[in-house]
């Protein structure tokens, strides 16, 4: 049998793969993988991951270790079930369909991800409330998102407008794959406090994030929507599930 995941050859492969997609974003799917082959990658860029944060945590647990407020507010407001389902299955859901899904450019996949952006920048700017609050502001913020969805639709299938925006995304993919990255990434920084220090330091605290979202970028285009989406879930289902223990903190 065939077992890639203890080569350490494949892993070298799988990285220069990922290193020239990174350097060259480009909008062509790999059709030459099966799909366990895929599901193989897919694995193999988590346990990459995991090796490459290695400098990030130790600077974490040794240099400058800030609350993770986000993770607090979570805890404090859901049951650990609760939590396992909107932190590891909910949110990473909406992340992904906001950042990746029209990554790939087709009318409804941009619909998608500028009603659920809509969603969070009028949340976050406008109502000052959090993404998983069902509170007052809730259906209002639901309704509204909808309705900038529903105006854009019919707007972006007109055909004059669809060729241009495809024609915009081929020519620009490269400024809107790493524009994608760094807005996932800087997003973050509301896990953290805002003040002085986590703003200076905002590159290396959502570095964790921005190499995620280069993975997931990378597996959207060439593998599919589903890849990114399973894995950053179980990467938040992962790190949940982790913090629930004796020794979670």
């Amino acid at each position: 049998m065939n077992y890639p995941l203890i080569k350490p050859k494949y892993y070298y492969s799988l990285w220069r793969e990922v290193v020239n997609f990174v350097k060259k974003p480009n909008t062509v799917k790999n059709l030459e993988k099966s799909t366990r082959i895929k599901i193989y990658d897919t694995i193999g860029l988590y346990i990459l991951k995991l090796i490459l944060l290695i400098p990030v945590v130790l600077f974490f647990a040794l240099v400058y270790n800030p609350e993770n407020v986000q993770s607090v507010s979570m805890a404090e407001r859901f049951s650990p079930p609760i939590l396992l389902l909107v932190g590891g299955i909910i949110l990473p859901f909406f992340e992904e369909l906001t950042f990746r899904l029209s990554l790939r450019f087709k009318p409804t996949y941009f619909v998608v991800s500028s009603i659920v952006l809509s969603y969070y920048i009028l949340t976050k700017f406008v109502f000052f409330t959090k993404i998983s609050a069902v509170d007052d502001s809730f259906m209002m913020r639901v309704a509204i998102s909808i309705a900038i969805g529903l105006v854009l639709f019919p707007i972006v299938n007109i055909k004059q407008v669809k060729d241009t925006l495809a024609q915009f995304w081929s020519t620009n993919f490269r400024a809107i794959y790493y524009l994608s990255c760094v807005f996932f990434a800087w997003a973050h920084i509301t896990k953290y406090e805002v003040n002085l220090t986590n703003v200076l330091l905002l590159p290396i605290l959502t570095l964790p994030q921005l190499m995620s979202a280069l993975l997931y970028g990378y597996l959207r285009i060439s593998f599919g929507f589903k890849y990114p989406l399973l894995f950053h879930m179980f990467t938040n289902l992962l790190a949940l599930s982790l913090s629930l223990l004796p020794f979670g903190d």
